[in-house]
């Protein structure tokens, strides 16, 4: 799915062309707007856009100011400058910039719509080509990626000895061909890929080798990166800007971006989901190991069963605290995550048995015991949120509140009949699953009808990715979520001007439009009457 941004500081300019292409083709675009470059931007920071259609003059920011901003965060992105003004200097400077269109107000809306089908056809078929040059790096790779990875599974044993010789680490680097920086900090990715069940080592091996290339097609041209396979079988990845293109929290954004992209194509060219847990601020490199650390500890908490995720660590490794966790009970959750995520529940229930003895047992009872408890039921409530379920009981918060339980030992009991439930769900079918996470979608739509409820927000919500997450709708309810949406406004439309003591400008924002002229146009497109003629209408 291709993510489309409208600007221009004319509202109704803006609805008018945000409301064409809402409609237009829902399963491919996703449609955003702005009403200000300044308002594009934080846009720009929040996802990965690939289209923007902006008007060139602006108050504030013109669109030629905000298309450098924009290449400076997604150099892919194409530019589509629309205006009212047939002024040659504005034309000759948009012209001169790469992957930019331009175009005025009056040649109409299906000339523009044209404009933007070439632009993603010309977008598809760049990707087609990154296939093809994909292919032709296999054999080359091969056994240069073998030694790569024996050499940085050592360097993740013990970054802290090993990253200390600088000269030592260049001098690996040339041999191995590993084209970073020893001496700049480094950016850690970690990938899992979702394998079905009975899945050979060689077909895991060459699924491996295709997200490699993968990830090399998109990331290459602006990204220094190396990937090796980590002793746990996943992907990591070591990244580093290249000198002329997005560094530190831009390189972070821009990576968020480009994953998204990668999962995208993992899922149609592989059949493939990949989760991604990256670092949310460049490492030392004598610091990835307990950066690495830290990402297999997120990974394990709050990946979801085959569903592709972008999870990023939001601590900067250079203010951690690097202290030992040396009490058994804090291990001992650690192990407890690792069997609940991989789906273990004899080796967990075995395992929280014998931690229960442990510390109910121990001389120091209620120190250990409440260290223990909110350890494990830490583990449980980010696994509960994660899955969209609500605690057996409907009282969550109690999940959290040990003074909440009548005895220790009754805290525990609890603690278990809640991994009892997480470990039921997760035996569901697929079905089951997909079902509730789209129920639970829809509930926070009907509630939230009176806000700017867009694919990008209910993703960052539900920890989709975007394209995912409106694939998964539609398959689930037949419909795209853009058109769900609508007709849940539609229907509490309807509901409020049937109460008759509202006016129509008051309705408009309950159901999510800040102008009621906006309002009126959406509400007769799809009833055929104006907001007032149906009021009228049912009077009579």
């Amino acid at each position: 799915m291709y993510r489309l941004l409208v600007v221009d500081d004319e509202e109704i300019i803006t609805n008018s062309l945000y409301e064409v292409f809402h409609q237009w083709m829902p399963e491919k675009l996703d449609v955003c707007r702005a009403y200000s470059g300044k308002e594009a931007l934080n846009w720009m920071s929040r996802t990965r856009i690939d289209i923007v259609l902006t008007d060139i003059r602006m108050p504030g920011m013109s669109g030629l100011e905000l298309t450098e901003s924009i290449r400076a965060l997604w150099p892919r992105c194409r530019i589509i400058f629309l205006t009212g003004y047939s002024d040659f200097d504005y034309a000759y400077q948009a012209i001169q910039m790469p992957n930019v269109r331009y175009l005025l107000k009056t040649e109409g809306f299906d000339k523009v719509m044209e404009v933007v089908k070439e632009v993603i056809h010309e977008i598809e078929s760049g990707n087609r080509m990154n296939e093809w040059l994909m292919q032709s790096r296999v054999q080359i790779e091969a056994l240069e990626w073998m030694e790569q990875g024996e050499y940085f599974r050592q360097f993740v044993a013990d970054s802290s000895l090993l990253g200390q010789d600088k000269e030592a680490m260049l001098s690996d680097f040339r041999t191995l061909n590993i084209g970073l920086d020893p001496k700049l900090p480094v950016l850690l990715a970690l990938g899992r890929v979702a394998y079905s069940a009975g899945k050979a080592y060689a077909e895991k091996k060459n699924s491996h080798r295709s997200v490699r290339l993968i990830w090399n097609s998109f990331m290459d041209e602006h990204v220094r990166s190396i990937g090796v396979l980590d002793k746990h079988g996943d992907l990591l990845w070591m990244l580093q800007p290249r000198p002329e293109n997005p560094s530190g929290d831009r390189l972070v954004l821009y990576l968020e971006g480009t994953l998204e992209l990668i999962q995208e194509a993992c899922l149609d060219s592989l059949g493939l989901a990949v989760s991604f847990t990256i670092s949310g601020f460049p490492c030392r490199w004598e610091d990835v190991t307990p950066q690495y650390e830290r990402l297999r500890r997120l990974q394990q908490l709050k990946m979801g069963d085959g569903i592709p995720m972008i999870l990023k660590d939001q601590v900067d490794s250079s203010q951690a605290s690097h202290c030992k966790e040396g009490v058994e009970t804090s291990h001992k959750a650690g192990v407890l995550e690792a069997h609940l995520e991989a789906g273990r529940e004899g080796e967990f229930m075995s395992e929280l048995e014998q931690l229960s003895e442990f510390v109910l047992n121990g001389d120091d009872h209620h120190q250990h015991a409440a260290q223990a408890y909110y350890s494990i039921a830490l583990v449980l409530y980010a696994k509960l949120t994660r899955l969209g379920l609500q605690d057996p009981t409907g009282e969550r918060g109690k999940l959290l509140d040990l003074e909440g339980h009548d005895s220790m030992k009754e805290a525990f009991r609890y603690l278990r009949r809640t991994a009892e439930d997480i470990f039921d769900f997760k035996r569901m079918d697929e079905r089951g699953k997909t079902a509730h996470v789209i129920d639970r979608v829809c509930q926070y739509i009907e509630e939230h009808l009176d806000q700017d409820i867009t694919l990008v927000h209910l993703a960052e919500r539900y920890f989709f990715n975007p394209s995912y997450l409106s694939r998964l709708f539609k398959q689930e309810r037949g419909i795209n979520l853009s058109e769900y949406i609508e007709k849940c406004r539609i229907r509490r439309a309807k509901e409020l001007l049937k109460e008759g003591d509202l006016k129509v400008r008051d309705v408009a924002p309950l159901v999510g439009y800040d102008a009621a002229h906006s309002f009126t146009r959406f509400f007769k497109k799809a009833t055929g009457l104006t907001p007032q003629e149906y009021r009228d209408h049912l009077v009579k």
